[in-house]
């Protein structure tokens, strides 16, 4: 029996560029009209989330679309998988037509059991170099969790929030999650597949990226620091947002190094995604 455990340390290189249709694609998707499209302009540190796509060949998907596992990835017995949380720090900002290379490798694998059932967490370590240097590092925590029809329920009560600075309205559509998936190249069907997100994976409806929710909370931010970008910042995903529902992007006010929390709230008042974000 293959131990999972010997994929630690594997590695791996791709290259990408921030080509400026891609640029202009994620300019029309955040409604952005003061974003430059000539070759050297700086685009949005955080707009790095569309690169890097696996652009696995299509004969090497798995059912739920991500490539499977045994290659690059560990054959992780458990067939569900979601973004667990991420931590992130930019160095420079990426720019019109670079060039960019990332090398990821696999820095941890931890069995663990949750209120889900058995789990296992595969942590990435992403370093991402362009024409000049480094431009950012990232850990990556990716869940795999055990095949139910039922998705995990919200917590009975919700936790407590942060003072909350502004909260904007919130309800992510099909056509966003689309859109957003478009451009990603993210194969992933609990964010299209209706039937898919219901019938196999067990979620009341398409289950919005993790991804998505982290670039509409930096917008909205953004919005209120003009000319500044997001620095470095630590996620974590504590439960699904969900397609066609009601939400809130909600933000603290920032400390006097630019430090702030951002979340998603659920309507019940929980809070699905919080964002520790330096912003600067």
């Amino acid at each position: 029996m293959t131990d999972i455990h010997d994929w630690l340390g594997r590695k791996r290189r791709v290259a990408d560029e921030m080509a400026t249709p891609l640029v202009r694609r994620m300019a029309a998707l955040t409604d952005r009209t003061d974003i430059a499209l000539d070759r050297g302009a700086p685009v949005p540190n955080h707009w790095l989330s569309i690169l890097f796509d696996d652009a696995a060949p299509q004969s090497q998907l798995g059912p739920d679309g991500h490539p499977t596992k045994g290659d690059f990835l560990p054959p992780v017995p458990l067939p569900r998988r979601m973004l667990g949380g991420r931590r992130l720090t930019y160095h420079a900002a990426p720019r019109v037509g670079d060039t960019l290379e990332r090398e990821t490798e696999i820095a941890a694998i931890t069995p663990k059991v949750g209120r889900s059932g058995a789990m296992i967490l595969v942590t990435l370590r992403h370093t991402i170099t362009g024409p000049n240097g480094l431009v950012a590092v990232e850990e990556q925590d990716t869940v795999y969790l055990e095949a139910k029809r039922n998705a995990p329920a919200p917590s009975d009560k919700p936790g407590p929030t942060p003072n909350t600075a502004w909260r904007d309205r919130w309800k992510p559509d099909q056509v966003v999650l689309f859109r957003y998936s478009a451009i990603a190249f993210n194969g992933h069907r609990i964010h299209y597949d209706a039937d898919y997100a219901r019938d196999v994976e067990g979620y009341p409806a398409l289950v919005v990226n993790g991804s998505v929710s982290t670039l509409f909370l930096f917008e909205a931010a953004l919005r209120r620091a003009p000319g500044m970008q997001v620095r470095a910042y630590d996620a974590r995903t504590m439960q699904p947002v969900f397609c066609d529902r009601p939400a809130f992007i909600c933000g603290g006010a920032p400390d006097g190094e630019g430090k702030q929390t951002l979340w998603v709230e659920n309507p019940d008042g929980a809070m699905a995604i919080r964002i520790t974000a330096r912003i600067a």
